[in-house]
């Protein structure tokens, strides 16, 4: 296999913006699938699991950055980045908790490697157990400790104090051999003290208002595991975010603080589609393999809890800049620009 990590790559060519690609290349991921495909997908997993994670915060982030909706009709363009911080326990792995069948950690090896999020250090040394002679080395981690995701955001004012946004990436080709991405969001959020209070709203000091967001990703990349010998195989992602809040906030003429409380989830969906061929040796053949079809799913629910965030957004004329930082199972920062007009 030639793409060297090219799944967590290409995914990060979308999102990070602002990474250099050269820290992506690392060592081949080819070497999670060796034994079997339930030790296969066992490995895959604990390897890439903070990459879901952090897209999974990504996804719910930055949705709102003031309580205030916009009048009708009014709209703004925001374009955001934010990176989600890995936390130290999920930057290694032990391959000894994984309940691996056919391969275990090679004699002098303590079976603990980088996560793809982990330390730019070698991953462990794992041995055939029907073959000790026989060893292969697990990836290392890019030495990146956060995931970077961009939000490209259109948000339209509603009658009744409602504001509904939409972020939208049509199908974009990301190179031969890369695959290709798309996604699609849809938020909206409600003035609460209007409903309440009616006119009177205005009598308090600050805008109150409930918000909720919904976002998935489709990602697919073909694979050359076997050296060509086939065609089929490919790498299929499905990443679905989901958050909630409770958001107060003051304007002060051109500058408005805010803050939040809410909840969110993500679910990801990974599958290695087409025919491999897996390594399993013994001591008669060295050299035998097994040939599986669709040999890897992996269902997960990455993300699911509180978050708690304070920012501000800054207003110039049409043009505004936003800033926040969010306390949650994966912490982030979000911060970009937006352009639009009308309060």
């Amino acid at each position: 296999m030639k793409n060297k990590l090219t799944a967590l790559k290409s995914l990060l060519i979308v999102s990070a913006f602002l990474l250099p690609l050269n820290l992506l290349a690392q060592e081949d991921v080819g070497d999670l699938f060796k034994a079997s495909p339930a030790d296969a997908t066992k490995l895959v997993d604990a390897y890439i699991n903070p990459l879901f994670k952090g897209l999974g915060v990504g996804l719910n982030s930055g949705w709102n950055t003031s309580a205030k909706t916009k009048g009708f009709l009014r709209f703004d363009l925001r374009i955001t980045g934010t990176l989600a911080f890995v936390p130290k326990s999920d930057q290694t792995y032990n391959t000894n908790n994984l309940g691996l069948q056919n391969v275990s950690p090679a004699t002098g090896s303590n079976g603990i490697g980088p996560t793809a999020f982990g330390d730019d250090n070698d991953g462990a040394l794992m041995k055939f157990n029907a073959d000790p002679t026989k060893t292969f080395r697990l990836p290392q981690g890019t030495g990146i400790h956060f995931v970077p995701s961009p939000q490209v955001q259109l948000t339209v004012g509603l009658p009744k104090n409602i504001d509904v946004s939409l972020r939208l990436v049509p199908n974009v080709k990301l190179g031969e051999d890369a695959g290709s991405i798309n996604m699609f969001g849809v938020g909206a959020k409600v003035e609460v003290l209007p409903l309440i209070m009616g006119k009177k709203d205005k009598l308090l000091p600050f805008d109150l208002a409930v918000a909720l967001g919904l976002t998935r990703l489709n990602y697919n990349l073909p694979l050359d595991i076997n050296n060509g010998k086939y065609a089929n195989q490919k790498v299929d992602i499905k990443i679905n975010g989901f958050s909630a809040d409770a958001i107060i906030s003051k304007n002060l003429l051109f500058f408005t603080p805010f803050a939040s409380v809410g909840f969110n989830t993500s679910k990801s969906n990974l599958s290695a589609l087409g025919t491999y061929d897996f390594d399993a040796p013994t001591i008669a053949n060295p050299n035998g393999t097994q040939t599986y079809t669709d040999p890897v799913v992996i269902k997960n629910n990455d993300i699911s809890g509180l978050k708690a965030s304070v920012g501000f957004q800054l207003k110039l004329s049409f043009f505004k800049i936003y800033a926040s930082y969010t306390q949650a199972q994966y912490s982030y920062v979000n911060g970009g620009i937006g352009f639009g007009f009308g309060k």
